[in-house]
């Protein structure tokens, strides 16, 4: 019997899983830190944060435990975020990160300029705000001094798997979300490079996500209490780490994830690009290819409403009065594009509406329609998979907002899919886990793995009436962002 450490680097906490080799989770952990907003619509956090959840992390995570039966460690992070150290390896300014939206000139630059179609041929897809490539720019345009003194450029999960290993590495899945990679051919991008006035010597070692990219540290294991012999993989974004533990992972499968942000990914066995880049075409954690859409915020909506606006943490309570003869017939529509919108419409000034209400309407409706918005954002992406031929009538679902049994059913209707949760869902820490064990050589590949691992404890079909409710619904929904498209840019 071994054990396997898997990590998830996530925006507002890292979630750390000490799991055995048949699946077992014995022991997990949550270490929080601070997002900081220095401007409107700034997001950031200091590296040295993380660092220092994963030590305090792993220490209570391994007391009581034989640290002599670890064999590995894996890693799944937050993507796109902007690591840059000097020649000493040190941090040189606070991470910008992925849900970051200072980079609408640059964003423009690339995607004008330079060209959509430029891009998606040199990398598979073209800008978003989010995306590392355009903060890199931006520190050039903005902050030359730091831009000077740029050494090494890294992903948050690789800044980890840094002070680890004392290796500069990234994973293709994490690397693909840069708009630095040529995702087809799974090499960095040379002309990207130039256009960005980067070099490839700045750039980590690339990696797949199941791959040994060292050992830890003399010192670091002693600072952890861990061997040194212990492997550490190169991990994966957090994204396909999560369906890595979904066990998303063959041709076609979907899942859906309602963290901070909301994603869907589809796995793939060969690459492709939808015709107007509005899904990210990326390397998977898999060895393969997947399309993904993601929208910004997805159960960060529902937390914001709850707590923020109506000052409680109670969400069960708050979603009781929502019964199913409302659902499909609410009055109020809701934008959940709190932090601008990714997929599939890429608009750095969208931002977040209610629309409709009533001086009958109640906190229960407005609630709903934060529910029923985010699962309308998640269908705009599944229109965008169909289009590429793509029929899913299937999808596992995973995260925060997952643990609802009403945005389950909402989900469920809104996409007229069966929605399937699983025995262990732990995202992208388990999912790392498995991708060391994989790197360990525990199993052949991260098929046999999942095939392993990952079992159903629940399905839910859709209710043709709902559905058919949410079917005029989603129609009504889909008039609402072109209407005010125009006006979200004067009001930005």
């Amino acid at each position: 019997m071994g054990y396997y450490l898997g990590a998830d680097l996530g925006t507002s906490a890292l979630k750390l899983l000490l799991v055995d080799t048949n699946g077992k989770i014995i022991k997990e952990t949550t270490k929080n830190y601070r997002v900081c907003f220095p401007n409107p619509g700034w997001s950031e956090q200091n590296p040295e944060d993380w660092w220092s959840a994963f030590v305090s992390g792993v220490k209570e995570l391994i007391n009581g435990i034989d640290t002599s039966q670890i064999k590995g460690i894996g890693v799944g992070g937050q993507m796109h975020g902007l690591v840059v150290l000097d020649k000493d390896d040190n941090v040189i300014r606070p991470a910008i990160l992925w849900n970051d939206g200072r980079t609408d000139k640059e964003t423009a630059y690339l995607n004008e300029v330079i060209g959509k179609e430029k891009l998606s041929s040199l990398t598979a897809n073209i800008a978003f705000a989010g995306f590392t490539a355009p903060k890199i720019l931006w520190l050039l345009n903005n902050e030359p001094e730091n831009f000077t003194k740029i050494n090494k450029i890294m992903l948050p999960k690789d800044y980890l798997n840094y002070k680890l290993t004392g290796i500069h590495s990234t994973d293709y899945s994490d690397a693909s979300g840069m708009l630095l990679l040529d995702v087809k051919n799974k090499r960095w991008s040379n002309e990207m490079l130039k256009i960005c006035s980067i070099s490839k010597g700045q750039m980590p070692t690339l990696f797949e996500s199941f791959e040994e990219i060292g050992t830890i540290l003399p010192d670091i294991a002693a600072q952890l209490n861990l061997n040194a012999n212990i492997v550490v993989v190169a991990g994966a974004g957090d994204n396909a780490a999560a369906a890595i533990g979904t066990g998303t992972v063959t041709d076609g499968k979907c899942n859906i994830s309602l963290g901070t942000s909301g994603t869907v990914f589809v796995s793939s066995d060969k690459f492709s690009v939808d015709k107007n880049n509005a899904l990210h075409s990326f390397c998977h954690a898999s060895g393969s290819y997947h399309l993904m859409g993601c929208i910004l915020s997805a159960a960060s909506c529902n937390s914001w409403f709850c707590e923020e606006i109506l000052g409680s943490n109670d969400y069960v309570k708050e979603q009781a009065n929502i019964t199913d003869d409302k659902l499909g017939s609410n009055d109020v529509f809701f934008l959940p594009y709190l932090m601008g919108e990714r997929s599939p419409i890429n608009d750095t000034d969208a931002r977040g509406t209610f629309t409709g209400m009533r001086m009958d309407t109640t906190r229960a409706d407005m609630l709903q329609a934060v529910l029923e918005g985010v699962a309308f954002a998640i269908r705009d992406n599944f229109e965008i998979v169909k289009e590429q031929g793509i029929n899913i009538t299937c999808s596992s679902l995973c995260g925060g907002g997952a643990k609802s049994e009403l945005w389950q059913k909402i989900l469920c209707n809104v996409l007229n899919v069966d929605i399937t949760l699983l025995q262990t869902e732990q995202g992208p820490g388990y999912g790392a886990a498995m991708l060391a064990m994989v790197g360990c050589g525990e199993f052949d590949n991260v098929e046999e793995c999942a095939a392993k691992f990952v079992k159903i404890n629940k399905s839910i079909t859709p209710d043709t009436k709902i559905n058919a409710r949410y079917e005029t619904q989603y129609n009504k929904f889909k008039e609402i962002y072109p209407t005010l498209k125009n006006l979200f840019k004067k009001i930005k």
